[in-house]
C-alpha cells in the first residue's frame, strides 16, 4: 500500500469513527503445538472501536463464542490499519429517500449558480469536493458512503451488504 492510500485511509476512518463503521478484518494468527507453529488467516467482520496511530481497535463481530473469545485476544492490542477493510456504500446505491435528503443538503448549503451541470447520476460529487460543505460530508459520513474513492479507485474498501447499516 503506498503511503498516500495508507493517509487516505487513515483519514477517512478518522471521519468516520463516530459512526459505527463495519469492517473486513484479516490477520494471521499463530498457534504453537507440540510439534510445530502453525500460521493460519482469520477473516471476521468487526466493528471499529478507536484510532491510535496506524493501531485500529475493532470489536469482532462473531457468533460463535470460543471464535469470539479467540478474535478478541488476537484484537485486544490493536491492529494494523493494514488488516482492516472497511464496508462502505457506493453513491449509486443510495435509496431515493436518500437522493432527496442528500439533494436537500446539497441544494440548501450551495447557491444555484454554483451547482450548474449537476448531473443526477453523478449526485453532485464534484460539488462536494470542490465546497466540501460540512454538513454535507457529514452526512455521507454517517451514512457510510464512500465519497473518496475508497471502493472503485483505491481498492482500500469493501462495498457494503445491502441493509448492513440501517439509519
Amino acid at each position: 500500500m503506498k503511503a498516500e492510500d495508507k493517509d487516505l485511509l487513515l483519514k477517512d476512518l478518522c471521519a468516520r469513527f463516530p459512526y459505527g463503521l463495519k469492517g473486513k478484518c484479516e490477520i494471521d494468527a499463530s498457534y504453537d503445538t507440540s510439534f510445530d507453529t502453525i500460521y493460519q488467516l482469520h477473516k471476521f467482520d468487526a466493528i471499529l472501536e478507536g484510532i491510535k496511530g496506524d493501531l485500529l481497535f475493532v470489536t469482532p463481530l462473531i457468533e460463535d463464542k470460543d471464535e469470539q473469545e479467540f478474535a478478541n485476544e488476537e484484537v485486544a492490542e490493536g491492529i494494523d490499519i493494514l488488516d482492516f477493510k472497511p464496508y462502505l456504500r457506493q453513491m449509486s446505491s443510495m435509496t431515493e429517500e436518500e437522493k432527496e435528503e442528500y439533494d436537500s443538503f446539497l441544494f440548501d448549503n450551495l447557491e444555484r449558480e454554483d451547482v450548474i451541470g449537476y448531473e443526477d447520476k453523478a449526485f453532485g460529487i464534484d460539488v462536494i469536493m470542490r465546497y466540501r460543505s460540512l454538513d454535507v460530508v457529514q452526512w455521507l459520513l454517517e451514512h457510510h458512503f464512500d465519497f473518496n474513492g475508497l471502493i472503485d479507485v483505491h481498492n482500500l474498501a469493501l462495498e457494503a451488504p445491502k441493509d448492513m447499516y440501517k439509519i
